[in-house]
């Protein structure tokens, strides 16, 4: 618990370093999107095909987020979150030094593996170490490092690999990941193995109607998010018609809006609405729409996409919050695994999105396609999280098997 020193306003430094690890993988994530062109013309793929990279790092983390989380249920957990950073930092080399592209698919994935542990184990412990009405804005803490990655870390990396090369991009994430992992250790306390801590009962929280609801919502709204800025690069010289410098003053103002969106968040769940999580969920379901429906116009002029990203990254980050601090209410017993599970559902849209959009490009509709594809998908995830409200409303009024 923070020293009462600290005061009501005042966050622990542990939570300085839980940031650099999501803007670690805040940068990791959307980097490639920035330099996507770079690397198809690297490798001598299709910009479809160097698309699959972005599903691979999703499939990392997929896969890695339950893995890893249960794997370390038992470890204290600042040394699991430095031995996960490692796996970061390792994969980071890997993907820098990949001599071709089966190894760079590789790399992604390895690099991915830990970030859904990271960031479910980073929101819990950040939640650990303040007073339960100061949660809120520790996770939002937390999640700051993600906001900023897509301010500063991947328009520069972006910036980078366009300047040096793409493969300048990865080394850098290896630098990151070798701070991230000195910041851990030095600043998050070592705190003794989780008590009571048991696979089964982190297991058992993910079969919770509400929890199911919220992963599954997650899984198709966000793969709408993705479908759009996946393609990011390619919406700004072939759509907009900006030249390819551009891309990364754009991929700024998306990363400002999702800065912007990030303290919106925290001030929502700490107003009157914070009591309400339903209603917060369901506006952010509806402004998502709002966003990628003005997207589809807006992405067309030199000055306006850049309005349309960073409307779209206003309303993804307020939305990402509020589901995080969410599910770790509905599963304060046993919060770890359901915690890291909302970023593999996240990146499970990761994997979804690209891979639909892709397909809309093949198919000869363009990439300003992308769009529609996303609203499409936006406007699904809103119809199942309405719907599913009045099923998991039936479910939980059944009465208790004798």
């Amino acid at each position: 618990m923070p020293s009462s020193r600290s005061g009501p306003e005042r966050l622990p430094l542990a939570i300085l370093a839980l940031a650099a690890c999501t803007f670690a993988f805040g940068t990791a994530e959307f980097a490639i999107m920035g330099v996507l062109p770079e690397v198809a013309e690297g490798f001598d793929v299709s910009i479809p095909t160097a698309g699959h990279l972005m599903s691979a790092y999703a499939i990392g983390v997929v896969v890695g987020a339950p893995l890893l989380t249960a794997a370390g249920t038992r470890l204290p957990r600042r040394s699991l979150l430095v031995l996960l950073m490692g796996c970061f930092t390792v994969g980071s080399a890997l993907s820098a030094a990949a001599p071709g592209y089966g190894w760079m698919l590789v790399g992604r994935v390895i690099t991915a593996l830990p970030h859904g542990a990271v960031m479910g184990i980073g929101a819990v412990v950040a939640t650990q170490l303040v007073p339960p009405h100061r949660r809120a804005a520790a996770i939002t803490g937390v999640f700051l490092g993600l906001t900023i990655a897509n301010v500063a870390g991947a328009p520069l990396s972006t910036a980078l690999g366009q300047a040096l090369g793409w493969r300048s991009t990865f080394w850098l994430l290896v630098g990151v990941g070798a701070v991230s992992m000195v910041a851990v250790a030095l600043l998050v306390p070592a705190g003794p193995r989780p008590a009571g801590a048991s696979l089964r009962g982190e297991l058992r929280t993910l079969r919770r109607p509400r929890v199911v609801l919220l992963l599954g919502t997650t899984v198709v709204a966000f793969a709408a998010v993705f479908a759009s800025y996946g393609y990011v690069a390619p919406q700004v010289t072939d759509v907009a018609g900006l030249p390819e410098g551009a891309t990364v003053w754009v991929m700024a103002t998306f990363g400002i809006g999702m800065t912007a969106g990030n303290l919106l968040s925290a001030r929502l769940q700490g107003g009157p609405l914070g009591e309400r999580p339903r209603v917060l969920v369901t506006g952010a379901l509806l402004a998502l729409a709002g966003a990628l429906s003005a997207l589809i116009g807006l992405a067309h002029g030199g000055v306006t996409i850049f309005v349309g990203m960073g409307l779209l990254g206003v309303v993804v980050f307020v939305a990402v919050p509020i589901i995080q601090s969410r599910v770790i209410e509905l599963t304060h017993d046993a919060p770890t695994l359901s915690a890291a599970s909302v970023h593999a559902a996240f990146n499970t849209a990761n994997a979804i999105g690209p891979l639909l959009a892709g397909l809309a490009i093949d198919g000869g509709h363009g990439v300003a396609s992308v769009n529609v594809v996303a609203l499409g998908l936006a406007l699904t995830g809103l119809v199942l999280w309405l719907g599913g409200l009045g099923v998991v409303r039936r479910i939980e009024a059944r009465p208790a098997p004798a």
